[in-house]
Parts: C-alpha cells; sequence; structure tokens
C-alpha cells in the first residue's frame, strides 16, 4: 500500500498521448470510476495519480494497492480492515485502505488478479460504499471513495472464461483509459530519454551525457517489450556506465546493439498467452532453470497468476500430471519439489492434477490400440 504525493506529468508528442490526455481530463471533472489498460509497464499507475491530481479530490489521498500476487485473506484485510481477534496475528482492530481513502481516490493495480471471491466482495462494496471488516459481524461505516483500477489483461477474454466478473467490468468500466505500449508510438521514446537523462544524471550527481546519433536511433527502432519501465531502467544503467561524457553504440544492452527482426507477439497455441508460450520454450528446449526464468519475473509483477497457471497446466499436460515430473521438466533439483509446492501454494498458484493424469491414460489406452 502506498499513499501517493508526488506530482506527475504526462510525457509524449503522439496523437495516443494527446488522446489519454484529453482522457485524463475528462475523468478529472467527475467522481466517475476508471478503467485504465494497457501493456506492463507503459505507465498505469501515472494516469491513475494525474487523474488524482488534477480532480477536485487532489488534496486527498490517493491510496495505491497492487492486487497481483497477494492472497486472499490479506487482501481482503488490506482493503476492508479487520477486527481483534478475526484471525491469528490480529491483535487490535485496523483500518481498511478503503477506509483510509474515505474522501480521496484508491487505485487497484492489477484488478484482473483478484479472484472471484474478492471480485464478489469489491462489487458488493461499489454498489453501496458500505464496510464490513474482516471478522465483524456488521457494517461498520460508510465511504465517500472513488475507484481507479487497472490491468494489463484483456477482460473481456477474461469474462468468457469465467475469470473475471462481467458484473464487475461494467460497474468499474464508466471511463476507459487505454494506454498504447511503446512500440506503437515510437515519436514518443526519444522524448522519453531526454526526460530520464536529465533525470538520472541529476539523480546520480553528473551532467547528462551527450548520445551519438546512432544511439538514438537504435533505441527508437527497438520494440521495448517492458514498455517505458524497460526504457527507464535501460537510460538509467547508460548513466551510470558511462565515463566519456558520451553514449555510444558499444555501450547500449546487447539486445538493443542487434536488434535483429523482433519476433512478434502472434497468437499462441489453444489460445495460451505468447508470454506462456515463450517461457515454456526456454524451459523444456533451452533448458533453463524456472527459478532463473519465470520465478524472477512473477516476483517482480511482469508476469501473473494467470500466466503462472496457464504455464504449468502446460507442463503438467507434458508431465502426465505429476509434479515431481514437472519440477525436473522445468530444469530444478528434486530436492526442490517442497520449495516448488510451497511457492505455489503462498501465491495461490495451484494447479489441480488430476485432470492431466486422466488425459495420460486416455492417450496411453489410445497409443495400445492404434497398435
Amino acid at each position: 500500500m502506498v499513499l501517493q504525493s508526488t506530482a506527475e506529468t504526462l510525457i509524449g508528442v503522439s496523437e495516443a498521448i494527446r488522446a489519454v490526455e484529453a482522457e485524463i481530463d475528462y475523468a478529472a471533472r467527475s467522481d466517475a470510476k476508471v478503467l485504465i489498460t494497457g501493456e506492463s509497464g507503459v505507465g498505469k499507475e501515472v494516469i491513475a495519480r494525474l487523474i488524482h491530481q488534477r480532480s477536485r479530490r487532489s488534496h486527498t489521498p490517493l491510496v495505491t494497492i497492487n492486487c497481483a500476487g497477494i492472497p486472499d485473506p490479506l487482501l481482503e484485510s488490506a482493503l476492508f480492515g479487520h477486527v481483534k481477534g478475526s484471525f491469528t496475528g490480529a491483535h487490535r482492530d485496523r483500518l481498511g485502505l478503503l477506509e483510509i481513502a474515505d474522501g480521496g481516490t484508491i487505485f487497484l493495480d492489477e484488478i484482473g488478479e483478484m479472484s472471484l471471491r474478492m471480485q464478489a466482495l469489491l462489487l458488493r462494496f461499489l454498489e453501496n460504499g458500505e464496510l464490513q471488516r474482516v471478522g465483524a459481524d456488521y457494517v461498520q461505516s460508510r465511504v465517500n471513495v472513488r475507484v481507479i483500477a487497472a490491468t494489463n489483461r484483456q477482460l473481456v477474454d477474461e469474462i468468457a472464461a469465467k475469470a473475471f466478473r462481467e458484473d464487475l467490468y461494467y460497474r468499474l468500466n464508466v471511463i476507459h483509459v487505454t494506454v498504447a505500449p511503446l512500440r506503437a508510438r515510437r515519436e514518443d521514446i526519444p522524448v522519453f530519454i531526454e526526460h530520464f537523462l536529465r533525470l538520472y544524471a541529476d539523480r546520480h550527481g553528473m551532467q547528462p551525457p551527450a548520445m551519438a546519433p546512432a544511439v538514438m536511433d537504435r533505441l527508437t527502432a527497438y520494440d521495448w517489450p517492458g514498455n517505458v519501465r524497460e526504457l527507464r531502467n535501460v537510460v538509467e544503467r547508460l548513466i551510470v556506465r558511462t565515463h566519456a561524457g558520451m553514449i555510444t553504440p558499444d555501450e547500449l544492452p546487447a539486445e538493443i546493439q542487434q536488434p535483429g527482426p523482433t519476433r512478434p507477439l502472434t497468437p499462441a497455441k489453444s489460445g495460451v498467452a505468447p508470454l506462456v508460450d515463450e517461457l515454456f520454450d526456454r524451459l523444456v528446449n533451452g533448458r533453463e532453470s524456472f527459478w532463473n526464468v519465470v520465478h524472477p519475473l512473477f516476483i517482480a509483477r511482469d508476469m501473473t497468476r494467470a500466466d503462472l497457471r496457464a504455464l504449468l497446466k502446460k507442463g503438467l499436460e507434458q508431465a502426465g500430471g505429476s509434479y515431481k515430473v514437472l519440477v525436473q521438466l522445468f530444469n530444478m533439483p528434486l530436492s526442490d519439489y517442497k520449495r516448488f509446492l510451497n511457492f505455489l501454494r503462498k501465491h495461490q498458484c495451484q494447479v489441480p492434477f488430476q485432470r492431466f493424469r486422466a488425459s495420460r491414460v486416455v492417450t496411453a489406452a489410445a497409443e495400445t490400440w492404434t497398435h
């Protein structure tokens, strides 16, 4: 949870970013709920802050919470609060973020990662503004909170897959702000580069370095799969590494020095997300370890619980429903079996294995019959 107060600015010169600017102004004139969608790293939280800063609630708190990877009991307590003795460790009554944000705004990042149970609780709150803390048998208060939500998932597809409530979607989707990926607005890339050069040079106590034209060309041509977040990190790395006051192509990361043809994000096999297919290929064919490839992405929240479950389903299908075989398939030592299962349980990402064992039996029987 974060209480935001830092002023934000919208960076960019493209038509796409100007359209976002107009939507921010529309949203700031009212208290209507806002849904912000776009790929990971495009700056959805910046949009939420700008809406709050330009609204009549600007003098009140903006409370932020990332819903990804937080187990239901903790998320429910964080949002709604709890009463003393409601669970182990609840030594006193505690306010929830919705109550803390009373009169202000709450930003629910990665709303698409909420469980169906939590979606139902949120929907009930949105309908009447009433708060009932965990462990309480009565409504404690009614609050006036503006809700802004964001997700990198296609919620329409999630609704079709019964993973997101349609009624909650329509409740949240009063004003919809879509943020285009950086590769779709390349004219904004030099503007971001200049901004981050000044920002990080000042932060590290140095003069902003010059940049060879070839460097800017390559940075602009790169597709930035991590969007603005990736660009920001690359610029800071260049600031730290440069010593001659001039950034040259040799100092660029390898993937930008020799970009080559960027692999497009094509529809994946069996409807699985492209990220999942790519990770599965790196694990199974590239022989990379789950802990080195998947775990860092998930912890950094660049990979969702739904993505991880989809990856596990692909692995269990090949492993015949055996998690022990899956551990080895994903290039972990068998001694990591309990550690792996504990990680999945902690983040509520377990996938039932029974149907994959059943499919293995059917497949084996079919092969026996054909032979």
